[in-house]
Parts: structure tokens; sequence; C-alpha cells
């Protein structure tokens, strides 16, 4: 881990952020105490697109029925 001061971080970032890029772990302080601490970007995952199934997957047309197996299981 690294720690650094505000004043040594504005004058070191580019270093700074490479040392994150490899995996480092770099705190920055103001007057000694922990305020910030910089990590890796992390990508928003994409948006997910829906009907990738469509046509794949047959639902049965009792599927919304009750179920005595499954009442019993839950002591209906």
């Amino acid at each position: 881990m690294v720690k650094v001061n505000m004043h040594e971080a504005k004058s070191r970032l580019s270093e700074l952020v490479a040392l994150v890029a490899r995996g480092e772990q770099v705190v920055i302080a103001r007057n000694g105490d922990p305020v910030a601490e910089l990590v890796p970007f992390t990508p928003a995952p994409t948006n997910r697109q829906g009907g990738q199934w469509r046509g794949r997957a047959q639902i049965p047309d009792d599927f919304d029925a009750p179920s005595k197996e499954i009442e019993d299981l839950f002591g209906a």
C-alpha cells in the first residue's frame, strides 16, 4: 500500500495511476489522515437485451396450477 499526502499526489498523479493499474493500493491523505483511495476503473455492465430465449423455452399450460405436492411441503 502506498500512502501519499495531497500535495504529493497532485505532483505524482501519473505515477500513482500507473501503480493502481498494476494492482497497487494507493491512499491519499490530508494532514496524515486518509481521505481517499485510488482504485482501478471498472466499466459498468452493459444493459441486457431481453428475448434471447424467445422460441427456445416452453412453459406448460398448467404452470400456475395449484400443486398438492407443493401445498403439502408448505403445510397448507
